[in-house]
């Protein structure tokens, strides 16, 4: 514990490290971010693995989403030890 997520910027927060580009998509070996599980569970909901290939693979156009924007402007305010839930967007096919 003590680090930060380098999408929302709470600290000290646990971290996890996302792949920029889905390991799926060929980014095993590819650039990563560490963000805490609230902010990894957002992103996952918002975005397809093909979405965060094809477009989503920088932390500049994760955090330009419209509804990433919102998200990270309402968790900032979240105690960093609380557990957040994350809804799944509407827009994601259920397996």
């Amino acid at each position: 514990m003590g680090d930060k997520c380098d999408l929302c910027e709470r600290s000290p927060v646990k971290t996890t490290e996302h792949h920029l580009v889905p390991r799926q998509y060929g980014g095993v070996e590819g650039p990563t971010v560490m963000v805490c599980s609230a902010c990894h569970r957002q992103i996952h909901a918002l975005f397809t693995n093909q979405e965060l290939a094809a477009f989503y693979h920088t932390l500049e156009r994760l955090k330009d989403h419209p509804d990433m924007r919102k998200y990270i402007k309402w968790v900032k305010k979240q105690d960093p030890e609380k557990r957040i839930t994350t809804r799944k967007s509407n827009r994601r096919k259920r397996k």
